[in-house]
């Protein structure tokens, strides 16, 4: 059952409903676990489905609507990192074989925005839109290391078994020691954590803010990357995200944004 009182918070939890592993909600399964009543829930359906957010059908009950593509495409145009990122991306795209990403981080969601690809057959088990996990992969480790001291061992308490399956450590103070490696380094490289045969090199990207707004990327088959070129992917990567986050924190400054 859903914490959230104020009737805006109420609708934002159907929305959240919706995940991966489940794209179709009926309304008994709502009330089930929101705990809200059928005149209440009908009520707020009829909101969101005439706002184009819901759609429904008599036989799958309620799933997203058109709505949140055109907010989709409009985020795409609107936001910052994004406009700022696309030449770096491209760049990097250009210089090495693979998948460079551009990962904005909310919450405690992993989410790749943009992308831009230089080989034939990429390998990625995490197109755009689709949550990234938590505690494995070298995005992950990018940001996390960079979190606030209190963020950090929180997420890594919370994800610790994921930090383990990726041989990261077993403890919490083994996790944050690698983190405190990644975050002297400048980025994080990880090997076929996510996705098999991919190494990744990754570096986050910060604002005005103490927190990393995302991180960017390059993912290549293995069998591209020598010991020489991951030192140069490593040097182009950290590179670009400091770059990015001078811009960004330009942005910020001149757009009022507040650390």
């Amino acid at each position: 059952m859903s914490s959230r009182s104020g009737s805006g918070e109420r609708i934002l939890a159907i929305l959240d409903l919706f995940s991966e592993n489940q794209t179709q909600w009926t309304p008994e399964e709502m009330m089930a676990y929101l705990g809200y009543s059928r005149p209440t829930l009908y009520r707020y359906l009829k909101t969101l489905k005439d706002a184009g957010f819901l759609i429904s059908h008599p036989q799958a009950g309620y799933m997203l609507g058109p709505r949140v593509t055109e907010l989709d495409f409009l985020m795409t145009r609107a936001d910052p990192m994004i406009e700022q990122a696309k030449p770096e991306l491209e760049y990097i795209a250009a210089q090495f074989p693979g998948t460079a990403f551009l990962v904005r981080w909310y919450g405690s969601k992993l989410l790749c925005v943009d992308s831009v690809v230089s080989v034939d057959t990429p390998k990625s088990s995490y197109p755009r839109g689709r949550p990234m996990p938590i505690g494995r992969g070298a995005i992950s480790r990018a940001i996390a290391a960079h979190l606030p001291a209190r963020d950090r061992r929180k997420l890594v308490e919370d994800y610790l078994d994921e930090f383990a399956v990726a041989g990261v450590g077993t403890t919490v103070e083994e996790v944050l020691a690698a983190l405190r490696s990644v975050r002297t380094d400048g980025s994080s490289t990880a090997w076929g954590e996510v996705t098999p045969d991919v190494v990744a090199v990754a570096a986050p990207i910060f604002g005005v803010e103490k927190s990393p707004q995302g991180a960017i990327c390059l993912t290549s088959n293995v069998t591209d990357v020598s010991s020489s070129t991951l030192i140069e992917i490593q040097n182009l990567i950290r590179d670009v995200s400091q770059r990015l986050s001078a811009r960004l924190g330009v942005q910020d400054r001149q757009n009022g944004a507040v650390a």
